[in-house]
């Protein structure tokens, strides 16, 4: 079966900055895009990032900002989000996920899901 590792969250302060890293097997990773969504208790899951096979990103509107930038390691059969100047409203699970067919930047495009992964921003 498709198994995605998510690691790299945890408790930081305002300002720091993250990579989380989420680790696929070779199947996986070379045939489908992944990508990055997170959400928090009592919202929807949130589109953040997603990445080719050529690795050609493509962003939300928030991850488009500057501060996100995902990434991938064709050696590690990983992909990154890199996250910088850390807010508090960045609070969340982060959700690494893959599809074959992205039809749409939404949850329901996604076949494949990590267990999540909390980053928590201390105010």
């Amino acid at each position: 079966q498709v198994q995605l590792i998510e690691s790299g969250g945890g408790l930081v302060q305002v300002g720091d900055s993250l990579r989380l890293s989420c680790a696929a097997d070779l199947r996986t990773f070379s045939s489908t895009i992944m990508g990055w969504f997170r959400q928090t208790p009592g919202r929807e899951r949130e589109f953040l990032a997603d990445i080719t096979w050529r690795g050609t990103p493509r962003y939300s509107s928030d991850a488009m900002q500057g501060r996100f930038t995902i990434s991938r390691d064709t050696a590690k059969n990983t992909i990154y989000l890199q996250m910088n100047n850390l807010k508090p409203d960045d609070t969340a699970v982060y959700y690494c996920a893959a599809t074959r067919r992205r039809l749409a930047s939404v949850p329901s495009s996604y076949e494949y899901w990590g267990q999540g992964i909390q980053v928590t921003v201390s105010s």
